[in-house]
C-alpha cells in the first residue's frame, strides 16, 4: 500500500523525506505495547488515533522549525497521510462515494485532535492532555489509568526529544521517536 503511495511522488527531495517521516511514524504507530499494555484499542479507529498522535507529534516539531522547508515537509507528509488513508478505505472496500466523505471526516478528526493535543502539550499539568486523550485515542472504551497516564508522559517526552533533534535530520526525514512505555 506505501509503495504505491511512493510511486506517486515525483522524487523531489522533501518527497522523499515525506514518506521516510510517513514511514517511521506507521512503523511506531504500530508498535504493540501500545495496544496490549496501554489499552489502547486494536482497531481501524485506535490505528488510526495512534498515526494521528505521532503525525501531530512529527508536524508539531517541524512547525516550530520556522523555516519554508520544514512547513512544505509538514504539507506533504500531511498529504500522504491522508492518501494512505484514502487507499486504505478503498482496500476494504469502501465505495468511490463513501471514500471522500470518510476523509473528510478523518481530516477534520485530525485537525480536532491536533487542536486537543496542541492544548493538552501546552498545559502545566497532564490533565488536559488526559482528557485529549481519553476522548480521542481511546474513545468509546475506558482506558486504563496506568496506561493513559504512560501514553501521556510518552507523549511529553517524545515531544521534547523530538525538539532536541537537528532540523537537517528531520527534513531530511529521520526521527528519533521514544520507545513505547514500559
Amino acid at each position: 500500500m506505501l509503495n504505491r503511495l511512493i510511486s506517486y511522488l515525483s522524487g523531489k527531495q522533501n518527497e522523499t523525506a515525506a514518506v521516510m517521516l510517513y514511514r517511521q511514524i506507521v512503523a511506531q504507530a504500530r508498535q504493540p505495547a501500545f495496544y496490549g499494555r496501554h489499552g489502547v484499542p486494536d482497531s481501524l479507529d485506535g490505528r488510526f488515533d495512534m498515526i494521528v498522535l505521532h503525525s501531530f507529534l512529527v508536524m508539531r516539531r517541524l512547525r516550530r522549525s520556522g523555516t519554508e522547508a520544514a512547513k512544505e515537509l509538514s504539507q506533504q507528509l500531511f498529504d500522504l497521510q491522508f492518501a494512505d488513508m484514502d487507499n486504505s478505505l478503498r482496500e476494504i472496500g469502501v465505495g468511490d462515494l463513501g471514500v471522500s466523505k470518510r476523509v473528510k471526516v478523518m481530516a477534520q478528526a485530525f485537525f480536532g485532535r491536533v487542536e486537543a493535543y496542541e492544548a493538552g502539550l501546552n498545559a502545566e499539568d497532564d490533565h488536559v492532555l488526559a482528557e485529549a486523550l481519553t476522548r480521542n485515542l481511546y474513545g468509546t472504551s475506558q482506558p486504563p489509568a496506568a496506561g493513559l497516564a504512560a501514553v501521556a508522559t510518552y507523549m511529553r517526552m517524545t515531544d521534547q526529544r523530538l525538539a532536541q533533534q537537528p532540523d537537517d535530520s528531520i527534513l531530511a526525514g529521520n526521527v528519533d521517536f521514544l520507545p513505547p512505555p514500559a
